[in-house]
């Protein structure tokens, strides 16, 4: 015998483990089980795939800061307080991008690192205020060739650590496609259905809901059909009424088509008797509705409807129901989505925000719009999305000092913001930056998807739970009053009893 062990909570044997805050807990139990050891070490596979890819590629691994400067575009920094430096303070990185940029301008043409990284993100499910991304970087190809070495890494990921051979090429569609026609800009492609337009038609229509909603500036009206969906009970509709709120959406209409070559009476809705014929014709030939078929309806704001129709549509094609009727796949489905928007405006703050980061180029077709309606400006930005999930993002860099000033204008950041934010950067752009670009992949959420596991908790050694907590060491925690007076710190308000930090 070489030691003796207590009692443990949970049996590493024991397959149903429902209890994910004693599994956390105990995470040196947990990790003896045989599905987290299976994880842990495809994880380490995957790792191993990608350095051996690229570096067989040319590309460097090369380590940048974790105590950098704080640039807070997007989510909030972690911050770190300098003991040496009073009152100031390192932010931890939400990913290298600047670093990697200014190794392009160091003559290092292609850099990878798998990179810890940081975002003080609001509490949501399967994110971690710390995760892993694979960051890539490389001098001199455009778009098109980026993507193309990029996928070819993912085909071969997915070939030596699965034997899964992913399709050669991937599809690719353009973010306004994606929206339309799937309300997602990372559409799962298993699920067979798709949106239909419908704003257009409304507009003359008696029913005020679709009415209101073509008035809007930024108002849509599309269908969603749904074969066989005459099928559901009106309990199952009414539970999907409900799903459809969580999105925004303030009800959900529908049709039921019965017998279609009856008109207006093969039809079941309430709404059917405020459209007229013309409209009713409309939906059924654009839907290409048969009978049988169930057709549902977004009427809202273009976000709402794309969110709402989006969820709707993954929702029932991976339902038992949209299994039977062969309205998904199974397999492996990824897809590139392109020309994204470069900028959103901000509502609060009326203003411009960068869709991506305020270091993506925009198209060069689109260089005027910065300064003239920076909303027509695309961008030369690119996701790569499997099964609906986003697992990569990336773009074509601003290499020029001049057009990098010009988004800043366009985003309202001043000279002097600008220079306080990215002078480092903005000086380095004048010293002959090289055209470049890359992207980043988020390890935790492929591994994710490889081992079928249910959360990226799972395929993360020491993860946080929802509410940012360490329950093996109980981190966040308080610090003693030494430490405080040493950062030159002072705690304003009360701090939270321990015993509220429960996961």
């Amino acid at each position: 015998m070489l030691n003796v062990s207590k009692q443990p909570p949970f049996l590493p044997s024991d397959t149903a483990l429902t209890n994910e805050e004693t599994r956390l807990k105990y995470r040196y139990i947990d990790l003896r089980r045989e599905p987290m050891q299976f994880n842990i070490e495809l994880r380490h596979k995957v790792a191993i795939a990608i350095r051996e890819n690229l570096s067989a590629a040319g590309f460097f691994e090369i380590e940048t800061p974790f105590m950098t400067r704080s640039t807070p575009e997007g989510a909030r920094d972690y911050l770190v307080p300098s003991r040496v430096q009073p009152g100031m303070f390192y932010a931890l990185p939400q990913s290298p991008q600047l670093f990697k940029q200014i190794l392009m301008i160091s003559g290092f043409d292609r850099y990878f690192q798998i990179v810890r990284c940081f975002r003080d993100e609001d509490l949501r499910a399967d994110r971690q205020p710390e995760f892993t991304q694979i960051d890539v970087e490389t001098s001199f190809l455009g778009e098109v060739e980026i993507r193309a070495l990029m996928e070819q890494l993912i085909r071969t990921v997915f070939d030596d650590v699965l034997g899964v051979h992913l399709p050669d090429p991937f599809p690719v569609m353009t973010h306004g496609e994606a929206i339309a026609l799937y309300g997602s800009d990372k559409p799962d492609l298993r699920v067979t259905l798709r949106l239909t337009e419908l704003t257009d038609a409304m507009r003359d229509v008696d029913f005020k809901v679709f009415r209101a909603a073509t008035d809007l500036k930024d108002g849509r009206v599309a269908a969603l059909r749904i074969p066989h969906g005459g099928e559901l009970p009106r309990g199952e509709i009414d539970g999907y009424t409900e799903f459809a709120k969580i999105y925004g959406a303030k009800g959900l209409a529908y049709i039921k088509v019965n017998q279609r070559a009856k008109g207006r009476d093969g039809l079941q809705s309430p709404i059917v008797k405020n459209l007229h014929d013309r409209a009713l014709t409309t939906i059924l030939d654009a839907t290409g509705a048969q009978d049988g078929d169930l057709i549902f309806f977004g009427a809202d704001r273009a976000k709402v409807v794309a969110d709402t129709l989006g969820a709707l549509r993954n929702k029932i094609g991976h339902s038992e129901f949209g299994r039977g009727h062969g309205l998904s796949v199974d397999g492996w489905q990824p897809v590139w989505v392109i020309d994204f928007p470069m900028f959103e405006f901000n509502e609060e703050e009326q203003r411009f925000v960068a869709a991506h980061h305020p270091f993506t180029s925009p198209k060069d077709e689109h260089l005027d719009y910065l300064e003239s309606d920076p909303s027509k400006c695309l961008a030369k930005a690119y996701d790569m999305a499997l099964n609906g999930w986003e697992i990569g993002g990336g773009s074509v860099r601003i290499y020029r000092e001049d057009v990098q000033s010009k988004v800043f204008r366009a985003l309202k950041i001043g000279p002097e913001e600008a220079r306080v934010k990215f002078g480092f950067l903005l000086d380095a752009l004048q010293y002959g930056a090289p055209p470049h670009g890359g992207i980043a992949f988020g390890l935790d959420r492929i591994v994710t998807m490889m081992t079928g596991a249910e959360s990226i908790r799972d395929v993360i050694a020491f993860p946080k739970t929802q509410r940012a907590q360490c329950l093996l060491t109980q981190a966040p925690s308080e610090v003693d009053e030494r430490q405080l007076r040493e950062l030159h710190i002072r705690i304003r308000g009360e701090v939270k009893p321990a015993q509220t930090r429960a996961a």
